[in-house]
């Protein structure tokens, strides 16, 4: 059992909050009150848990009513939600069903009544919430007023908080990418009786840059397995560099993402020979790539999000889903668009693992007109099937941050025209990924360019949540210069405006809250 997961019953029993969309409320469901869940420093740990456990956790079963409120708890995951945003928005997945909302995301043709996009949001904000009411409560001046005085545990609330504002600053880096200017609350802001003011793009992108910047130095370079670490700030920090002429024009920081990348470079992380083992139901065992994961667990907090969604949906039942761990799943939804899976034509490459034998989409609806992703399976490295109620659920935890991107990060920033590292180093940067995928150095290059560092993170890091941004950055994302099946709603592919790059504010919320103001485009 994952070591959040041995606690999250207890976390959800202390800490079970409901959100207020409009005013991002945050109030106890239970008769606990707020001195008992935080009399003692257990207390605190078992809150933040829950701060982590609401990134895993929908309600308090994989059905029902989601913690959000009012909305299914099976498609209101937070992976589930923003994989959908990043994969079916881009060139490298479709999904075949009816549900509410897919076929604007397969289309490119998101409105503001998107009910996935609505999710998304919502769910980031309401962890931002909860991340907030933390911090609220564990001040120096509440932390003394409950006579938590002892020297230890007041330093480790104070790791405590430099995790959930980590927690929090990446919800924020997900808004900033996805929505671009959404509502800002900090643990300073009234709650519940002013709406929360809008944020600009630019000034987000400080304020993460001086969140990250902060918490770094106080985070552990170890933790428990799931918990953030100095690394994990350390890849944020470099991604957010990498992307920062799309967050904040006319802002070049490929230096300071090199910087970062080396930090992770030259931290407690290595690569697992095996790529393959990375997406199974055992991979958080003797795991040194993963930086920072979402932990799931098909035994104890099974959600019909997450990697449960992601496995389910790309196999069928002529796939044999037992061999994949899951024998009662096979939901038949996702798969490859032909623009990606064309890229990845290699079979030396180990990380090729797709099925099927007609690539083209040629028929949105129809399952088999795409190959379909193998790389999650709910099986440990020795083959054995990780227990699963219904035989359904997954125990695969999802990977925010590897080791791979700060090598591919340092690459590119490099091609950009960064300083701190050569090319002769990007260039070896990439040969350790292409010496895992091969087997050998047969797949080394000898030059580099910054389309093969496109096409190097697609083979890297498909089905696992990048595409969208990468795209944007590339400059490959809206317009027609570059097409893909389906985008903008036809099969050639036709291009479709920039405003596309940054998602529209959910309409409800534009209505409820006068400080906001839509998005350019919607």
């Amino acid at each position: 059992m994952k070591n959040l997961s041995k606690i999250f019953t207890a976390a959800l029993l202390l800490a079970t909050f409901s959100s207020c969309k409009k005013d991002l409320n945050v109030t106890a469901t239970n008769n606990i009150t707020g001195d008992q869940v935080y009399a003692t420093a257990d207390g605190y740990k078992s809150v933040l848990i829950k701060t982590y456990a609401s990134f895993a956790t929908t309600s308090g079963n994989g059905s029902g009513s989601s913690d959000l409120g009012g909305i299914d708890a099976g498609s209101s995951d937070f992976i589930r939600l923003y994989w959908n945003a990043q994969e079916l928005s881009s060139d490298e997945g479709l999904c075949v069903w009816g549900d509410p909302g897919v076929a604007d995301m397969d289309y490119s043709a998101y409105t503001a009544d998107n009910i996935i996009l609505q999710g998304l949001y919502t769910r980031s904000l309401y962890q931002i919430t909860i991340a907030n009411l933390f911090l609220r409560e564990s001040t120096p001046a509440m932390l003394a007023s409950r006579n938590i005085t002892n020297p230890t545990d007041v330093a480790n609330i104070a790791i405590y908080g430099a995790e959930a504002r980590f927690l929090r600053a990446y919800q924020y880096w997900v808004l900033m990418d996805t929505f671009g200017n959404p509502p800002f609350i900090t643990e300073t802001s009234e709650i519940g009786t002013t709406a929360p003011k809008q944020i600009k793009r630019a000034d987000l992108f400080k304020y993460v840059e001086s969140e990250l910047l902060a918490v770094e130095p106080m985070l552990p370079v170890t933790n428990d397995y799931g918990r953030a670490t100095r690394g994990a700030a350390d890849m944020l920090l470099s991604r957010l560099y990498l992307n920062a002429p799309v967050y904040s024009p006319g802002t070049t920081k490929y230096t300071e993402s090199i910087t970062y990348a080396n930090k992770v470079i030259n931290g407690p992380y290595s690569l697992e020979p095996s790529y393959q083992y990375l997406f199974l139901g055992d991979n958080n065992v003797n795991n040194n790539e993963t930086i920072l994961s979402i932990n799931y667990d098909g035994a104890v907090t099974q959600n019909y999000g997450g990697t449960t969604f992601i496995l389910n949906g790309s196999i069928s039942s002529d796939m044999n889903p037992a061999s994949f761990g899951v024998p009662g799943g096979g939901w038949v939804g996702l798969h490859m668009r032909s623009t990606v899976s064309s890229l990845m034509n290699d079979p030396a490459d180990k990380r090729r693992m797709l099925y099927g034998t007609k690539a083209t989409n040629d028929t949105l609806a129809i399952f088999t007109d795409g190959l379909r992703v193998t790389k999650w399976k709910n099986i440990t490295k020795a083959g054995v099937t990780v227990p699963s109620v219904n035989g359904t659920f997954s125990s695969i935890d999802f990977p925010l941050f590897r080791l791979p991107e700060a090598y591919l990060n340092l690459a590119e920033a490099v091609l950009r025209g960064g300083t701190g590292a050569s090319m002769g180093d990007a260039i070896a940067d990439v040969n350790k990924l292409r010496v895992r995928a091969y087997g050998n150095t047969n797949g080394n290059v000898t030059a580099l360019t910054l389309d093969d560092i496109l096409t190097e993170r697609a083979k890297e890091f498909y089905w696992e949540g990048y595409r969208r941004t990468d795209l944007i950055r590339f400059g490959k994302y809206t317009g027609g210069s570059y097409l893909w099946p389906w985008k903008g709603g036809t099969f050639a592919g036709s291009a479709i405006p920039d405003t596309r790059s940054i998602f529209p504010l959910p309409t409800a919320d534009v209505i409820a809250n006068p400080n906001l103001v839509q998005n350019p485009g919607y």
